[in-house]
Order: C-alpha cells, then sequence, then structure tokens
C-alpha cells in the first residue's frame, strides 16, 4: 500500500500577510494532496479554543474526514492539533497522549486500517524548550509501547533546530526523517517539521510543498513522504 503522509502547522490560517484565511489553508491541504494530515495550531487557544480552521469547511473543501479527538471541545481537534484523513481509512481506535513540559501540550493517536492494513498516526507539536521535548517524545515512545506492535509514524512540528541533536528517545524505534527546511516559509532556515517512521513503513521519497500559495498561507510549509506499508514489514 503506498500512502503520501504530510504535516502541516497552520499558524491558526494567520499568513504572512497577517490575514487569517482558513480558505487559504485549505488550498494548501489540497495541493500536498497527502492521504493522511496532521496539523498543528488548528484553534485560537483561547477560552474553550475555538476552531481557527472550521470543521465543515475541512468537510465540504475536502476529501478528508477528522477524528473527533475532542467532542467537548469547539475545536477541530485537541491542543490546537487535527488528523485529517483521505475517505477510504477507517478509524479503529483513537487516543490522547498528555505531554509533559512548562507549557500544556498533547498529541494525537489514531490506529487505522485500509486495504487490510493497520497502523498508527501519532499528530505533535512538541515544545519549545530541548528539555521539555525530550521528556515529550520519551512521553509518546511509552504510549506507543504500551499498545499493540503496529507500524507507527509520528509527523508534527518538532521544534527542533538542529539536524544532529534532539531526537534520542525515539533513536531506537523510529527513523526521524526532516524533509527539508520548512520555518519560515517565506525564507526557509530551519527543518522544524519531521516525520518519523518506526519499522514496517518504507520511505520513497520526502519534501517540503513551497509553493506560491503555501509561502505565505502560513509561517510553516508543508512536509510530506511518500511511503509503503507491507504485511511483511
Amino acid at each position: 500500500m503506498k500512502l503520501r503522509l504530510a504535516s502541516y502547522n497552520v499558524h491558526k490560517c494567520v499568513g504572512l500577510d497577517r490575514r487569517r484565511k482558513p480558505h487559504r489553508i485549505i488550498d494548501v491541504i489540497n495541493e500536498v494532496d497527502a492521504d493522511i494530515v496532521a496539523l498543528q495550531e488548528v484553534d485560537l487557544r483561547l477560552g474553550s479554543r475555538p476552531a481557527a480552521l472550521p470543521l465543515p469547511l475541512v468537510e465540504h473543501e475536502t476529501g478528508y474526514h477528522v477524528p473527533d479527538f475532542a467532542p467537548e471541545s469547539p475545536s477541530l481537534g485537541w491542543h490546537g492539533q487535527a488528523i485529517l484523513l483521505r475517505q477510504g481509512i477507517e478509524v479503529t481506535e483513537i487516543r490522547r497522549i498528555l505531554l509533559p513540559g512548562l507549557e500544556p501540550r498533547g498529541a494525537l493517536m489514531a490506529e487505522l486500517a485500509c486495504d487490510g492494513l493497520r497502523f498508527r498516526i501519532i499528530g505533535a507539536h512538541l515544545g519549545l524548550l530541548r528539555r521539555y521535548r525530550l521528556m515529550q517524545m520519551a512521553a509518546i515512545r511509552a504510549a506507543v509501547s504500551a499498545r499493540a506492535v503496529m507500524p507507527t509514524a509520528i509527523l508534527g512540528d518538532f521544534n527542533e533546530w538542529s539536524s544532529r541533536y534532539g531526537m534520542t528517545p525515539l533513536t531506537d524505534d523510529f527513523r526521524v526523517h526532516a524533509p527539508g527546511r520548512s520555518f519560515p516559509a517565506a525564507r526557509p532556515i530551519g527543518r522544524l517539521d519531521r516525520i518519523g517512521l518506526s519499522e514496517g513503513w518504507h520511505l520513497k521519497q520526502a519534501g517540503v510543498h513551497a509553493s506560491t500559495l503555501a509561502r505565505i498561507a502560513s509561517d510553516h510549509l508543508p512536509v510530506w513522504a511518500d511511503v509503503t506499508l507491507s504485511l511483511d514489514g
């Protein structure tokens, strides 16, 4: 089975022109044309955390469905994050992972099935300080270890500037790929957005989506990875 995985920090749908345009974010997501997209900063983080990217817009303007990680909240997701799934990908279970740190953080876990294969996607937005990022990655790894063994991909904004350090809690079980420079969007220098793959995934190619629209729609560019998943791992 072939899949395109993507991660996109949408910056509350505020572009580099300082205008909030959810439709513009939707257009970029459709340009990337991934099967699974992990989004960060999809809500306003104020009060009840109203959605910056409204669910009806996603449902009407894309081919994705969105697991409801926070039915008690008006946000599209939980802790500012959401996972978009192409129609035909079945959700078998979802979990929320509380992450330690100076500020409230959380990760999303979705166990999925498609074409007879089962796999897991985790969406994450890690903290600004490496000390807490290491703790958060350890918490994600512990949450994965407590579940059934299956191919797992971690998609998100890792907030790590170094290309050599900062991934230690994951390196025993994941190969963490930085597809390219994704921040800041207009003139990117940082490889903050990454994709971690466990055994069972096979990376074919990866990159940064740097269209004219993407360079203004958010302060991050989307990253993507084309992968295959096989029964024999």
